[in-house]
């Protein structure tokens, strides 16, 4: 199982456990809580309307007195209420009015008149100066259909201090009224409950995928320079990851930068033993007796062998700084035409000199790329350079520029022996290199440092036959939005 499906998982299961046992624990709290509230509404009521029977009570008129007169035109209003998206017409409550042995004297309904409620534990408490209620079903044994009763005392007096009960008011509502509520609660609970983890569900995968986002990043960015790819660093974050991010990057450059120097220290000793070699021979034999002649021969072989190794060391440190960049430091829009322009006009000497003409083929419209001017200068410069030594005295090196979807082609094309197949990958291999026509060898960097060019402006070189004898070399580009 990836790493992201586990994070989303775990977090949804975290989220989704608390908000099951939070929304049952508010599910299974409605129904109580709200017979609590109904209960302490009926308390309220019933001590009301005993304080106004009272007088009817002494008086012996509670069941055709005013009090029973005022409930009944009570029973008969229409309310018309809409409470909460609940309707209400009609009273709910049933009054029942005992007396003081606990015998029904009053009763809204006119059912239990007469019957012994003594028993019951609302009147019973009551009766005795305690809170009286119950809940019992509409019929003995009905367990389904309950009904809440609270009761009060009914004094002969005033108050309750210096006053004898004479009698019990009973509140009773039946407890389905409120089902309506309790179920209109707990169904708004469970929907804000999905609602809820809906949007922690949300919120997870988006915290996931943030995370997982910097991981991949990162994992994508250690197999690249596992395999020797040229890619920038990962985003800066200020987390963990972006702190890990940049401590894979100060270890990447810390182990490059410490290859890098054994493998340059290896080659270049390597490639140096030659000339230094020639020089020491053509010096010892200085040293004899020889002719003019020979003397100038030798002489101009130190000084070339000498042109080599101070050739090399330039090309290696330009080399060595294009290596190590990840990215352009600068970028600024080139004209491709002016670009080519001004490399053949640095070239016009050596050209001049090698019997060498250009034929340059431009598109018609501007074509501009993106990148650093000097760079691609001296890469374009190292292609034409190239193209020179190996073409024929008295031939024409073709430079044209093709569009090729959002990409442009620098082509450097000239008439020499060409690159045998087996070589037009290892050409960019640093100090690799094919013997010129004349004989001697390249210092094998300038492909090189055009490939590592090419990539860090996102493009590509490439060696290819040409028809009819000779070689292109491509170097191909982003072209400028």
């Amino acid at each position: 199982m990836k790493l992201g499906l586990r994070l989303f998982l775990g977090f949804f299961l975290i989220v989704g456990v608390a908000a099951f046992f939070v929304m049952r624990v508010f599910v299974d709290e409605v129904k109580p809580g709200v017979r609590q509230a109904m209960e302490a509404n009926l308390a309220d009521t019933a001590n009301v309307l005993a304080a106004l029977a009272s007088e009817d009570m002494k008086a012996g008129r509670i069941a055709d007195g005013a009090f029973a007169r005022d409930i009944e035109a009570a029973e008969r209003r229409r309310l018309g209420a809409d409470i909460w998206g609940t309707r209400k017409d009609r009273l709910d409550y049933r009054i029942l009015v005992t007396d003081a042995r606990g015998i029904v004297a009053y009763d809204s309904q006119g059912r239990d008149v007469g019957k012994d409620y003594s028993r019951w534990n609302d009147v019973y408490r009551t009766l005795r100066g305690q809170y009286g209620a119950r809940s019992s079903g509409e019929t003995p044994g009905d367990r389904q259909n309950t009904v809440m009763h609270v009761a009060a005392p009914i004094f002969d007096g005033s108050g309750a201090d210096d006053s004898r009960i004479i009698g019990v008011l009973t509140v009773a509502k039946a407890n389905s009224t409120m089902e309506p509520v309790i179920a209109r609660s707990q169904r708004n609970i469970v929907r804000n409950g999905g609602w809820l983890l809906g949007l922690s569900a949300l919120i997870g995968l988006a915290m996931t995928w943030w995370l997982v986002r910097g991981i991949r990043r990162l994992n994508r960015y250690a197999q690249a320079v596992s395999s020797g790819e040229r890619v920038p660093p990962p985003p800066p974050r200020r987390d963990e990851i972006g702190d890990l991010g940049r401590a894979l990057e100060t270890m990447r450059r810390e182990l490059e930068g410490k290859q890098y120097v054994e493998q340059y220290v290896q080659t270049l000793t390597h490639e140096m033993k030659s000339p230094l070699a020639a020089i020491r021979g053509a010096a010892e034999l200085l040293q004899e007796p020889l002719p003019e002649a020979e003397r100038a021969r030798f002489a101009a072989h130190v000084q070339g062998q000498s042109e080599r190794l101070t050739e090399m060391i330039e090309k290696l440190l330009a080399l060595a700084a294009v290596e190590h960049r990840r990215e352009l430091r600068q970028s600024e829009r080139i004209e491709v035409a002016d670009l080519v322009s001004e490399v053949i006009g640095e070239s016009g000497p050596k050209l001049m000199q090698a019997g060498i003409g250009i034929i340059e083929s431009m598109p018609e419209k501007t074509v501009a790329i993106e990148g650093d001017r000097f760079l691609l200068r001296q890469a374009l410069r190292n292609l034409l350079d190239n193209a020179i030594d190996f073409a024929p005295r008295d031939s024409q090196i073709d430079v044209q520029c093709l569009i090729d979807g959002s990409a442009v082609a620098i082509r450097v094309g000239d008439r020499g022996p060409g690159v045998p197949e087996f070589a037009r990958e290892r050409v960019f291999e640093r100090f690799y290199s094919l013997p010129r026509p004349q004989g001697s060898r390249s210092t094998g960097l300038g492909l090189t440092f055009v490939r590592e060019v090419a990539g860090l402006h996102g493009g590509s070189i490439q060696l290819a036959p040409r028809e009819g004898g000779g070689s292109w070399a491509e170097l191909r580009l982003p072209c400028s939005s």
